[in-house]
């Protein structure tokens, strides 16, 4: 497996964002092509509007579950490892940073964890900037 960065962090699931986002797209194309070029306008933008939904809910759906289990169980981690390298709860600070800012510390190494969270919290970094700032990334390979 190939090492994580900054740069190869994002992750695709080929049989969505290869497969079916593109056959939806197409559909969608055609079935506007036609509703601009045949007589049954009505239908075809119809058919059109069942594609834009189904492109909708298919994308929602995928992330929505997914991303909400995966927020739930980075936060856990995050929340173990703050414990086990400094002794003290990061729910106690865990308000005061965001959840992008969160997220990104979870690419953190555990020697630069502490540090990192503290200069979140006292210089309010977005979630990039914290991303950019770990110099021995840790890979997140589980990920969905």
């Amino acid at each position: 497996m190939k090492d994580q960065s900054y740069k190869n962090h994002i992750r695709f699931y080929p049989p969505h964002h290869f497969v079916y986002y593109p056959i939806i797209m197409a559909f969608l194309s055609f079935s506007i092509y036609f509703a601009f070029t045949t007589a049954d306008v009505l239908l075809w933008s119809f058919i059109s509007a069942i594609f834009v939904v189904l492109f909708c809910l298919a994308f929602m759906l995928r992330q929505h579950y997914a991303l909400t289990l995966q927020n739930r169980i980075v936060r856990l981690e995050l929340r173990y490892r703050y414990l086990a390298v400094t002794g003290n709860r990061l729910e106690l600070i865990e308000d005061t940073l965001d959840d992008s800012q969160l997220f990104a510390l979870r690419f953190a190494p555990d020697e630069e964890l502490a540090a990192l969270t503290q200069k979140a919290v006292t210089e309010n970094l977005s979630g990039d900037t914290i991303k950019k700032s770990i110099k021995n990334w840790k890979g997140d390979y589980e990920r969905v």
